[in-house]
């Protein structure tokens, strides 16, 4: 054989002919970049701004992903349009009127359907639309490092786009959503389609959701399956850390810690929706936090499904994400998520909770802590980076972020006083049901484990350094 002979072209990228057709120039490239790159970042903004009011778990959690997904592509836009002579880069722009309001009425819109309707009936399918429009216009060997983030964005789209439509098809029907999704049509005809290569249309459609300023909601709200979200009579670290107890019952009682991490994500929200002096560096990084904290309460929901056990009798509450969202602000919030996640790498923090994993002899739950303490390794160097950059010592950042976290308070005789609780001990239910499926007796001393909060600090995950 010949040198050469028969062997792919141009790096198995395209066809000579392929490569040899007339594309896009740099700068219309960038112009539907920059659209692209808008589009993300609007949807990470709504998508966050929605987890901590969203009552559905998994719309929760689905948003949690579908935030970080978005925080990641909008990032890769960001390095590629600064390759493409773009200095300064003018990404804070809005790239038409037209497409800031179709946002901001997604953003606005009072109605769960009708949100995910604006997500992922119009916003993401014309973000898959303008994405499929680029490869086939653009050359695909002079452009190929865009067209390289467009096949990984248009992977992560689709996903979006089937999650939102599996859950359309389970939301009750609204009568306003034909003319909800005509409004939304509208507003892109005005702006010449999310990537602005149509007509623009010259007439444009008023505003209707957002007339008014949209206002971040700071209050967590539940579906019906969270029965009793003030509750606090279960004491998980007082169980975890007793060492008179064995190692197979804290599996349970740490799927339950896990599935507890719902309401992480609920007041990082709130960080991120009320904080907008900080780069977009600090965004990506705490979204990423965010992401594995609602990752970390779907390991807890897998693990009580492993065990057979019905996580619905669970009382997952939501006091720790409703007291400091409501009151304290952002960096007040980040101080005491700051103070807990260096709390977490102490002896009693996350490794103590992998080795009580492994001696259980449960691999999955093994499996889940070990990478649950990953995250959080990472999750602390997020912390040095964006918080404790703002201080002049370590020591000082750690003490501001206790400060924090002793002025809050969490009135949990009240609570019981207005009748929003019992404070139910469930966990002899709970730990019976286990025992139960796995075909064994229940420990009496497990059984009789009836340890209320003394104090708010015990609550979650606080388990100060040493």
């Amino acid at each position: 054989m010949k040198a050469g002979t028969g062997l792919p072209p141009l790096a198995g990228i395209c066809s000579h002919r392929e490569a040899a057709r007339t594309g896009l120039t740099v700068e219309e490239c960038v112009n539907r970049l920059k659209r692209f790159h808008y589009a993300f970042r609007r949807l990470h903004r709504i998508l966050t701004a929605h987890i901590t009011s969203e009552p559905f778990y998994e719309l929760k959690t689905g948003f949690s992903l579908h935030a970080y997904l978005c925080a990641e592509h909008a990032t890769a836009l960001r390095t590629r349009i600064a390759e493409m002579r773009e200095p300064p880069l003018g990404l804070d722009r809005i790239p038409h009127p037209a497409l800031e309001i179709f946002f901001d009425e997604i953003q606005a819109v009072p109605t769960t359907r009708e949100r995910l309707l604006g997500l992922y009936r119009k916003a993401v399918p014309a973000l898959i639309e303008g994405f499929e429009r680029h490869a086939g216009e653009t050359n695909p060997l002079a452009d190929y490092p865009s067209l390289r983030l467009g096949r990984f964005a248009l992977l992560e789209l689709r996903g979006m786009e089937r999650f939102g439509r599996e859950a359309l098809e389970v939301l009750e029907k609204s009568d306003e959503e034909d003319r909800w999704l005509q409004e939304l049509e509208g507003h892109l005809a005005c702006a010449g389609g999310l990537d602005g290569t149509r007509e623009m249309r010259e007439e444009s459609v008023p505003r209707r959701h957002s007339k008014s300023p949209w206002t971040f909601d700071p209050r967590p709200r539940r579906d019906e399956r969270f029965s009793d979200p003030y509750n606090m009579g279960v004491n998980a670290e007082a169980f975890l850390y007793d060492e008179s107890f064995p190692a197979e019952p804290k599996v349970l009682m740490m799927y339950y810690k896990r599935l507890r991490e719902i309401d992480v994500p609920e007041m990082m929200a709130s960080i991120l929706v009320e904080t907008r002096d900080r780069p977009w560096e600090y965004h990506r990084d705490m979204t990423r936090q965010l992401w594995d904290e609602a990752r970390h309460a779907m390991m807890g929901e897998v693990g009580f499904v492993d065990l057979g056990v019905d996580w619905r009798k669970v009382m997952v509450n939501f006091t720790w994400s409703l007291a400091l969202n409501t009151q304290l602000d952002p960096l007040e919030r980040h101080a005491v998520l700051y103070f807990i996640e260096q709390g977490l790498m102490a002896r009693t923090g996350k490794r103590f909770e992998w080795e009580v994993a492994r001696a259980s002899g449960n691999g999955l739950a093994a499996l889940f802590q070990d990478y649950d303490w990953a995250d959080e390794v990472l999750h602390a160097r997020i912390g040095r980076d964006w918080y404790l950059s703002r201080f002049a010592d370590p020591r000082q950042a750690v003490d501001y972020g206790d400060q924090c976290w002793s002025r809050i308070l969490m009135d949990w005789e009240q609570w019981k006083r207005e009748g929003l609780t019992r404070h139910r001990n469930w966990w002899p239910e709970v730990y019976r049901e286990a025992c139960r499926k796995r075909g064994r007796e229940p420990d009496p001393k497990v059984l009789a484990f009836d340890t209320t909060y003394e104090t708010v600090r015990a609550d979650l995950k606080v388990i100060p350094a040493e």
